[in-house]
């Protein structure tokens, strides 16, 4: 199930991806599917050894393009452990909502991403999160532990991409059938297990058979709803191949991130580790791959 529209991001084989707060890999498989150089990055630990195991059975079974490869590094959004301009793609999927400093992690996105690059951010519709916080709030920050800290609107999402010298471009929205869903457990309670609610429970396995089967009547339905009640937002933004931020268009002071000396960026990020040495191939011609790799 993937958020992101690769064909509007434009990956092509060959090109170097990082996929930042990646989770369980949906997008790092699609792009390794595609041939692109990818490198998986989330701060949790276990769902990095999940990728890297999966990603290890697909090369095995040829289920990825030969020219595809694979790295992984457990890292922070806002001090990402790679050099300027190392990515020709970057996508951060569910990533924004969770980060406190969220100015200094868009503006990391950007310094990773090469002049002529393409990233996409995807974070929850402003509709559907409203009423999911609006509901219950167990669903969100603090009471849900790690869980979202704000809620954006798109004209937020474009302002904050123009403030790190990126333009934002096209935009959509995804997920139309897990709104409703997402509503009805925020109702019951998110906390509560699936099968203690029939009406959650029987809207968890239509999920489950659209994802897997992707029948023409879900299919249908979530076209007909993601428009309007998409459950994410999906902002793409291109990085100038020349021009900077403008001078007149600089990040209000409160969120300018901290400058980091020479040493600093050559440090990795606390608790980071790079991965590259457990993958099943080699990544050394991704550049920017982890400091101390």
């Amino acid at each position: 199930m993937l958020t992101v529209d690769y064909d509007l991001l434009g990956l092509e084989a060959g090109e170097r991806l990082l996929d930042l707060g990646c989770g369980f890999g949906r997008h790092t498989y699609e792009a390794l599917k595609r041939g692109a150089e990818v490198l998986s990055c989330d701060l949790a630990g276990p769902e990095l050894r999940q990728v890297r195991d999966l990603v290890r059975v697909l090369m095995a079974e040829g289920q990825t393009d030969a020219s595809a490869m694979a790295a992984s590094v457990q890292a922070d959004a806002v001090r990402l452990p790679f050099d300027d301009a190392a990515f020709d793609k970057v996508v951060a999927s569910e990533v924004l909502e969770h980060v406190h400093d969220d100015a200094t992690a868009f503006a990391e996105l950007a310094r990773v991403l090469r002049p002529g690059g393409r990233l996409a951010v995807t974070v929850p519709s402003w509709l559907s999160e409203t009423v999911c916080w609006k509901l219950s709030s167990d669903y969100h920050a603090p009471a849900a532990a790690g869980g979202h800290v704000r809620i954006y609107r798109l004209s937020e999402m474009r302002l904050k991409l123009r403030q790190v010298g990126l333009e934002p471009g096209r935009w959509h929205r995804a997920h139309g059938l897990h709104t409703p869903y997402w509503w009805l457990r925020c109702a019951v309670g998110p906390d509560r297990d699936i099968d203690d609610n029939r009406l959650v429970r029987a809207c968890h396995r239509l999920l489950e058979w659209d994802i897997v089967k992707q029948p023409l009547v879900t299919r249908a339905a979530e076209r007909l709803l993601k428009p309007a009640l998409g459950k994410s937002l999906v902002v793409y933004a291109d990085r100038p191949q020349t021009a900077s931020r403008p001078a007149s268009d600089p990040l209000p002071a409160a969120e300018t991130p901290t400058a980091r000396t020479p040493e600093q960026a050559a440090a990795p990020a606390a608790g980071s580790t790079a991965e590259q040495a457990a993958m099943p191939v080699s990544f050394d011609a991704v550049a920017g791959a982890a400091h101390g790799a």
